[in-house]
Formats: structure tokens, C-alpha cells, sequence
């Protein structure tokens, strides 16, 4: 009974169902947070482009460019042009979201400069990473069309390369959030209170990456499941 299709599935849509919950909810979570932290001009009126000036300032990190970019929380660090981008909701807004979210990727740059050791990793894998994830698909189903265990344990373990760098990703977007409340902290750009509410904007969108992470180990575990299905309905 324990190998049988239905109790892999069994185990499958249970491990799926919170996840799916969770991812939901940390979609909205974060939307509906900078949204709300959007509207709330920061007392000094610190701009984000001002903000993540001040987080590489205070980390000795310099030659960096600041410039911003269209859409909504769209706002990223490109170490190929060492640029940090910046939406429009946050390059010039003086609001406590836009304080948060500038100096979470300003953070990131930092990491860079300093040679961060889960950046470094998380830099090294993403070859490997992209590979991974154009062909893990394409070797999964043709494992299970052509019923090769071999050919699926390939499509296996391209996939986790993909779960592995999410993984290597948190430690990556918590240390840069760090990093962001802390110089927003010593540099006095916001007071406490609006503190608290840049903390929520980072807390809410470090969600997603939690979430990211579960759903592509759930997936991993639904493979691995298929795998071990197979082999003992081969013995």
C-alpha cells in the first residue's frame, strides 16, 4: 500500500495545499504592504536613489551607479553593469516604502563589493542554475513518456539545481535586509516608528522567497516521489 500511486499522491496534494496557501498569501501580503507604506511620506523625506546612496556611503561602497527603472516593484541590483535599479513608485518617492525597498538593494550591491560568501555561491550556481531549468522539463516527461528511471533521474537533478539556488537566495535576501535596517537605523533615515513600517515592506517580500523555496521543494519531493513509485512497481 505504502508504494502505491494514490499514496504519493496523497502525500503530494498535503504538502501542496499549505504551500499554495502560503504563496497566495505572501503575493498579497507583499503587494498589499508596500502598497500601504507607499502612501506614507517618511518625515525627512529621504527618496529611495537618496536612501541606497546612503547604504553604500556607509559601507565604504562606492562607484556604484543608481538609476531608475519602469513598473512597479520592479527594483533590482545588476552586478553585470554594477547598477542598482529602482522602479518608479521609489527612485524619487520620499516615502517609507521607497526607504526600504532602495536600501534592501543597495544592501545587495554591498554584498558584492564585500564578497559575501551566499552571493558568491549563489553567482557560481547560476550557469548551472539556467541550465537546469531549460532542461529539467524536457528530461522529466521524457522519462515518464518513454519510461526511462535513468533519463527521469536526470530531469531530477536539474530541477534541484533550481531549488538549490533558491535555497542559496534566503540567506541572500535576509542578509541584504539586514544590512538596509541597520544603515536606515544608524543613519537615522527613518524615526522608529516608520522603521517598523520599512521592516514590514522587507519581512513581507522576504515571504515570497520562503514561499518560492517551499513550492519548488514540494515539487522536487513530488519527482523524487514518482521516482521511488516506479521502482518498487518494477521489483
Amino acid at each position: 500500500m505504502g508504494g502505491s500511486p494514490f499514496y504519493y499522491d496523497a502525500i503530494y496534494w498535503i504538502l501542496l495545499i499549505p504551500v499554495l496557501i502560503l504563496s497566495f498569501y505572501a503575493q498579497i501580503k507583499v503587494s498589499s504592504t508596500f502598497k500601504r507604506y507607499s502612501s506614507q511620506p517618511n518625515r525627512r523625506q529621504i527618496t529611495g536613489s537618496q536612501a541606497a546612496y546612503e547604504v553604500l556611503r556607509a559601507n565604504g561602497v562606492s562607484n556604484v551607479q543608481i538609476r531608475p527603472c519602469r513598473g512597479s516593484l520592479t527594483d533590482h541590483y545588476d552586478p553585470r553593469d554594477n547598477t542598482i535599479y529602482l522602479s518608479e513608485p521609489v527612485y524619487n518617492a520620499g516615502t517609507i516604502a521607497a526607504v526600504g525597498v532602495a536600501a534592501h538593494e543597495a544592501g545587495h550591491a554591498v554584498q558584492y563589493a564585500m564578497g559575501y560568501g551566499p552571493i558568491r555561491i549563489r553567482t557560481s550556481i547560476i550557469p548551472a542554475t539556467q541550465f537546469g531549468s531549460k532542461f529539467a522539463f524536457i528530461a522529466l516527461m521524457l522519462g515518464l513518456v518513454l519510461y526511462s528511471q535513468p533519463l527521469f533521474a536526470v530531469g531530477i537533478v536539474l530541477f534541484s539545481l533550481t531549488t538549490l539556488f533558491q535555497l542559496v537566495t534566503l540567506p541572500v535576501e535576509f542578509n541584504a535586509s539586514a544590512r538596509a535596517l541597520s544603515t536606515i537605523n544608524n543613519a537615522y533615515l527613518l524615526d522608529d516608528e516608520e522603521r517598523k513600517g520599512a521592516k514590514k515592506v522587507l519581512t513581507a517580500a522576504a515571504l515570497t522567497y520562503v514561499a518560492a523555496l517551499l513550492m519548488s521543494l514540494v515539487q522536487l519531493l513530488r519527482y523524487l516521489l514518482i521516482f521511488a513509485g516506479r521502482n518498487n512497481r518494477r521489483r
